[in-house]
């Protein structure tokens, strides 16, 4: 579809949908705040999965495109870029919230077993790696163990959401979770109705992306590696930056932690999709070293964004968290050792 057309305007078309992407993530988040208050389930709870879900869709769509066309390390690299991108996206907003370090205003229990899971969820795919290249139907196990521990995960959160074994020690900088205005029910199935257009439109966004990138390694030689790490795993990560930022802008602090932690814990699903559509044999065992660095990568921050949450430093140097700087530091690392690697 797009092979016809020049590199210039295939970089076009590539930035016309991450503009795309970005805007409807900010709609996204007033959505989704409003569901939480209609369910009565919580900010924690939609933020980490039907919000985290939704805003990773794009990203689903960009790994299941590159599956299907045989590019094992755009498929894995994009999903698990995504997670570290995201990651980095917290630090960011706690740059922008200047009343205390956003771990610390943030404390849920939710928001710590989704981290949790998340590293379970992550360790998952170096066992497969590590482990023979046994396949049903050219799909590894570990790809349906994946599913079953994110949907056990899933319900195990909102048990905890309901009926938390411990709470967080209140301070001033804590923000809870209030309901902005009660609900009017009748509205409900608009908003939902809404927020799910917001979703489709952000597959299609995803499908372009996807589409457009595979144009562009093509045709400059790029490592699917870089490309899937650093280039669509950021832009189909972009509502995840737009979500937070605007949650974070209404005080809304579960959303945004849930946002991100939540949809990072969906994206490892990308994996299991991308082995179903790779077509020649286990996904785990068709890229390389380039692409479990970012796996690895990804295990690292989301540790020391778990101590951090655990910690509840209230202010960090620099008025930033040490774990924010911390993750920063990692990442920006991660993508120097990547440009000098290839």
């Amino acid at each position: 579809m797009f092979s016809a057309l020049p590199l210039t305007a295939i970089f076009a078309i590539f930035a016309v949908a991450a503009v795309v992407i970005g805007v409807l993530g900010v709609r996204m988040t007033g959505i989704a705040d409003r569901i939480a208050d209609l369910t009565g389930l919580g900010e924690a709870v939609i933020g980490g999965v039907l919000l985290g879900a939704a805003t990773s869709l794009s990203g689903t769509v960009v790994s299941v495109t590159g599956a299907l066309d045989g590019r094992a390390s755009l498929a894995f690299s994009n999903g698990i870029g995504g997670i570290a991108a995201q990651t980095a996206f917290l630090a960011i907003a706690d740059i922008v919230y200047r009343r205390a370090n956003i771990e610390h205003a943030a404390a849920d229990v939710t928001n710590l077993f989704q981290a949790a899971l998340l590293m379970v969820l992550l360790a998952l795919p170096l066992t497969a790696w590590s482990a023979p290249e046994v396949t049903f139907w050219a799909v590894h196990p570990v790809s349906l163990l994946m599913v079953i521990a994110y949907v056990a995960g899933v319900m195990a959160t909102r048990r905890a959401s309901e009926s938390p074994m411990w709470r967080p020690v209140r301070t001033r900088q804590t923000r809870e979770d209030e309901p902005d205005e009660q609900p009017e029910r009748r509205n409900a199935v608009r908003v939902f109705g809404t927020f799910l257009v917001l979703a489709l439109i952000l597959g299609v966004a995803g499908w372009v992306v996807a589409r457009t990138a595979v144009e562009i390694v093509t045709r400059l030689g790029l490592s699917e590696t870089i490309v899937g790490a650093l280039m669509t795993a950021v832009v189909t990560s972009l509502p995840e930056l737009v979500t937070t930022l605007a949650a974070v802008r209404r005080g809304a602090m579960q959303l945004a932690m849930g946002g991100i932690i939540g949809g990072n814990t969906f994206d490892t699903l990308f994996l299991s999709v991308s082995d179903v559509a790779y077509r020649d044999g286990s996904i785990f065992h068709a890229i390389g070293k380039p692409d479990f660095l970012w796996l690895t990568v990804g295990m690292l921050m989301t540790g020391v964004l778990l101590m951090g949450l655990i910690l509840r430093e209230r202010q960090g140097p620099f008025r930033i968290g040490t774990e924010s700087l911390l993750i920063l530091l990692i990442y920006g690392g991660a993508i120097a050792v990547q440009i000098v690697v290839g």
